[in-house]
Parts: structure tokens; sequence; C-alpha cells
């Protein structure tokens, strides 16, 4: 095995209970661990960035999903990239820099078939957490394969300066969309969408009913629509779909953490009209489009043409309220601690 100096201790995230609602502090401990050691086949990453997603808080609840819940009492997962610092693996070495699935916490043994290079001169670390990451192929495939996206579409994204909807309006912009209108939750975030990232028209959802800013901002209604929100979004667009129209469903942020059912929308029937479709999607069943996503939408990095924002909160012990600023919409782009 060969390995660098390893430190003396590990810091790791625990989910100790089950949150109810928002989550709360107490739900959850920094804990001190020592710092594992390898097996065979095994690599040692210092992580130097991790990630935190909306989707993290369907993992702390009990109920069936389609991943299995955090264990209480256990370190929880995410994605992060790192630095190899020893190997009982080959074909990795000391120094390799590897994206994983083992964040929240700052060291974390890892099977070497589980983990994948990640290039530092060929993109910034973090950008492999989400533009070149799991949230750009989120982007990529819903928009293109699920929502079967066309050249002179009209395009809706809700959430549109997160990680995942700003690279949505983009990657429809540089694909020959007619229009993309995105909804934001302030002022500010309109107006980087706009200025920016380059969307035909954007709206602060605060300032009004949904539907209305959408009939005004897409006259002529829409084509396609990216659900990263759910809620009064998806009713609003199901109300402008046009004929043919279809819905990408990513994510339904309004509603995470809700604790009674929240109704549907109520003019579902519409979609009889339009003949309409919607449907829901999982980025773990496209990664066969990896290498493609990654050689187009890397080209467009390095090109400039498709930009991309970062919100980073430094240090592990910030962890668990980056994780809070991602359900409270304070992220401008992808929401990454540095370690």
């Amino acid at each position: 095995m060969t390995e660098t100096q390893l430190p003396a201790v590990n810091r790791e995230w625990h989910l100790v209970s089950r949150p109810v609602g928002w989550p709360k502090p107490e739900d959850f401990a920094l804990v001190e661990a020592e710092v594992p050691q390898p097996g065979e086949g095994q690599i040692l990453v210092r992580n130097a960035y991790v990630s935190v997603d909306p989707y993290m808080r369907g993992r702390m609840s009990a109920a069936k999903s389609y991943v299995a819940p955090f264990e209480l009492g256990k370190v929880m997962q995410g994605g992060a990239v790192g630095e190899v610092i020893a190997s009982n693996a080959e074909g990795v070495e000391v120094g390799d820099h590897v994206l994983h699935f083992f964040g929240w916490r700052e060291f974390a043994v890892v099977d070497a078939k589980q983990a994948v290079k990640a290039d530092p001169q060929a993109a910034p670390l973090s950008t492999y957490l989400g533009a070149l990451g799991m949230t750009g192929l989120t982007a990529y495939a819903g928009l293109l394969r699920t929502a079967s996206f066309k050249e002179g579409d009209s395009v809706f994204v809700s959430g549109a300066a997160g990680a995942v909807g700003s690279q949505v309006g983009q990657i429809a912009k540089l694909k020959g969309a007619s229009r993309v209108i995105g909804s934001a939750g302030s002022d500010e975030k309109v107006k980087l969408l706009v200025e920016e990232y380059g969307f035909d028209a954007a709206f602060n959802y605060k300032n009004g009913p949904v539907g209305e800013q959408l009939r005004a901002a897409a006259p002529d209604g829409v084509d396609v629509y990216f659900d990263n929100v759910g809620g009064d979004h998806l009713e609003a667009a199901i109300g402008s779909l046009n004929r043919g129209g279809r819905i990408a469903v990513c994510g339904m942020i309004s509603v995470y953490n809700s604790t009674e059912p929240v109704p549907g929308p109520k003019n579902l029937a519409r979609l009889i009209q339009t003949r309409g479709r919607i449907e829901g999607f999982l980025v773990g069943d496209h990664y066969d489009l990896q290498a493609q996503f990654v050689q187009e939408v890397g080209a467009w990095i390095r090109s400039g043409e498709l930009k991309y924002r970062e919100t980073v909160v430094e240090g592990i012990e910030n962890n668990l309220e980056a994780f809070f600023g991602v359900l409270r919409g304070d992220n401008v782009g992808k929401m990454i601690v540095k370690l």
C-alpha cells in the first residue's frame, strides 16, 4: 500500500434523529472518529469538496423511496471529490483525484471501483460536483431525453438559479430553444438568469401568482417544463402547456418538508386537451449518457459558452448549515462545502 502521512482524526456528520418537517440542528451531530484504513482494492481520500443537495432531505426520512434512507447514528453520504492519500488498489495512485459518494466527512475509504478519476487540469475540481457532475448530468438527461427537447421549443424552468435549473436553461439555449423562461426566489437571481445565463425572461415567484407571471413571460405558451419545485409552479406550467408539451419532473422542493399530504395540481385534466406528457426521472437511470455529456458540456465550459455559479461554504463544521441553506434557497448555482 502507498500512502502519505495520515491524520489522526476524522470529523463526520451523523444523523441522530429523523426530522419531522424542517430539519433542526439537534437532528444531527458532528462526530470525531478514527481515520479509516483502506483494505484490499480500496483507497483513502481526503475530501476537498463535498456536495449538499435537496434530495438528501428525503434520505433523512424512513419512508420507502428510490434510495435507502440514511441510517441513524451513522455517517451520512453525498457526492465528494478529493485527493487519494493512501491506495491499496491497482490503477489508483497517491495524488490522484477522484469523485465518489462518501461526503459529509473529511476522509473516506472508497472501493476503487466506485470512484471516478477527476482531472483538475481539465476543469476545477468543484465542477465535478456541479456543472460536470451529477447535477449537470441531471440537467442534460432531463431536458434532452426525458423532456425530448427539440430545436425551436419554448422552455420553462423552475428553480432556475440553482445548479440544475441554470444549466437546463443554458443547454436549451445552446440547443436552439425559441424562448427560455425561468423562475427564481429573488430579484437578484432573476437578474442573474437574464444577464448572465442568457434566459429570455425570468420572474420572481414571490412577486405574484406564478400562473399570471408565466403567462406574461410566455404569451405563446411553453413546450417543455423542467420541474424542480412542484406545487403552484407545476400547476402554472400545465396551464401554459402547448399541444404536445412535455413536463420532466426532476424535483419538488416546495413539498419536501411538508408534514401533511400535499394536493396535486387542480388542472391535470388539461393534459388531455394538450396531449401533454408528464414524466419523472432519476439521474441514475441515465449514466449511459455520461461520456457524451462530459464531452459536450465540458467543451461548452472550456469555451465559456456555458456559465456556472457556485456558492461555497468553508469547513466541515458548516456542512449542516450549507444543507439548510439549500432548503431555504440561499444558494446561487451549486452549493458546495470546501474542506
